[in-house]
């Protein structure tokens, strides 16, 4: 329960970075857009890096 609510917490905290960075207003239909495509951008690196760490991790050698 505690990891589920630090990764909404983190999320949100993104959410809200991406937002003030870039000037949003989330009353806009057209920075709602922005803000939607900049989200997805920034999770698929997220999860493109997490997949590089998994197989660079897989890929070591364990043994002495």
């Amino acid at each position: 329960m505690r990891i589920f609510v630090i990764i909404i917490v983190f999320l949100a905290v993104s959410a809200l970075l991406i937002i003030s960075n870039n000037n949003l207003k989330m009353y806009q239909q057209e920075d709602i857009t922005k803000f939607s495509n900049l989200y997805l951008k920034w999770t698929d690196k997220i999860y493109g890096n997490l997949l590089l760490i998994s197989r660079d991790i897989a890929k070591s050698d364990w043994l002495p």
